[in-house]
């Protein structure tokens, strides 16, 4: 796909698609929707591949973080831009493009209203194909790279609870500021951070995947009930695991996640924003970064780990991690065991076997 110039169609595709490989979190689909719909409203937004920069081109990733579950959280489309005149600002060089962290519901949009405004092209180049928890998680490892300095510029929340921060240092001491703040600003916050290369954005995020996240959405959305469902099995290469009502849904808000557990059909999930692990019958079935995805079993809307009730009939899909379009940090070791202190699963003996 060269590039494009987006369109509705594309829109509601991109967040559905997107909400299906958020497996569980990566944002909320109304707000998806809001969102894509105002930077249609405001502009046109264009779509570029990674190959269409030029290697030394300074690419910024813009994102969500925080609990989405949690009350008293805010933001507006005028966030992301105010973010991206601040991280400009405190790196003192133009950005050519924008990158968004992940795909999600919201995520997947993430950049389309600032593109829609400043003129800079959104580029097919996430730092990951699907969501996940954590801000290094969407950092392309630049965590590793010797005397790495990140900046992050961070705005959200309401009256008394508003903030806009700029952060400079060691990218974990960054990240975890910048949760702390999405905290105080009420449970969430717009960041554009961590300005790469073009080429180093090609070799180590997961570039092709906004496209996947449009194919998924236009499976989805091209049939109807268990149908769609079976589209999106089909076009990801997964499978059901099992539809019912749900039995069992614990869900705690804590540190700017949220954790808990669902229960389905004797399958039990446990979610860390995103869903972590699939078992049943203490038989592991999926483990985090495979997808693991909720939809209602009637509808096939995609429904995110906060969104899920008690009584709700849902359907369970699993994707394997090797049909999807991941970023280098699906691959690091040293992330992935940050999540079975989370979800208090084994994690690293699935992944690394």
């Amino acid at each position: 796909m060269a590039k494009v110039t987006l369109t509705t169609s594309m829109m509601e595709a991109a967040v559905y698609g997107g909400c299906v490989l958020g497996g569980g979190g990566g944002g909320w689909l109304e707000d998806g929707l809001e969102s894509g719909r105002l930077a249609l409203e405001v502009g046109a937004p264009q779509l570029f591949t990674a190959d269409e920069m030029i290697d030394e081109d300074l690419l910024a990733t813009v994102a969500l973080v925080g609990a989405p579950a949690a009350t008293d959280q805010y933001t507006k489309p005028m966030h992301y831009v105010r973010a991206l005149q601040l991280l400009e600002k405190t790196i003192g060089q133009p950005i050519k493009g924008i990158i968004t962290n992940e795909n999600g519901a919201g995520t997947t949009v993430n950049g389309w209203f600032q593109a829609a405004v400043t003129g800079l092209p959104v580029i097919d180049s996430p730092c990951n194909g699907r969501a996940h928890p954590t801000g290094l998680m969407g950092a392309m490892n630049l965590h590793e790279l010797d005397g790495f300095i990140s900046h992050q510029a961070a705005v959200g929340g309401k009256d008394e609870r508003y903030h806009e921060v700029c952060v400079s240092g060691r990218l974990q001491q960054a990240a975890g500021l910048v949760r702390k703040i999405s905290v105080e600003a009420g449970g969430l916050v717009v960041v554009a951070r961590n300005p790469v290369t073009a080429a180093y954005a090609r070799a180590n995020g997961a570039p092709g995947a906004i496209q996947q996240a449009i194919e998924v959405g236009e499976a989805l959305l091209g049939a109807k009930g268990e149908a769609a469902i079976d589209a999106v099995c089909q076009k990801l290469g997964g499978r059901v695991i099992t539809a019912g009502v749900v039995d069992e849904f614990d869900l705690n808000t804590a540190g700017g996640f949220d954790v808990g557990r669902v229960v389905i059909n004797g399958h039990e999930m446990t979610f860390w924003n995103e869903y972590m692990t699939l078992e049943v019958n203490g038989e592991r079935l999926g483990t985090f970064p495979d997808l693991i995805m909720t939809l209602d079993a009637e509808t096939a809307k995609p429904i995110v780990s906060a969104a899920v009730e008690k009584g709700q009939k849902l359907a369970i899909i699993h994707v394997p991690k090797e049909n999807l379009i991941l970023g280098a940090t699906m691959r690091n070791r040293e992330l992935m065991a940050s999540v079975e202190g989370a979800v208090n699963k084994q994690i690293l003996s699935y992944i690394f076997a």
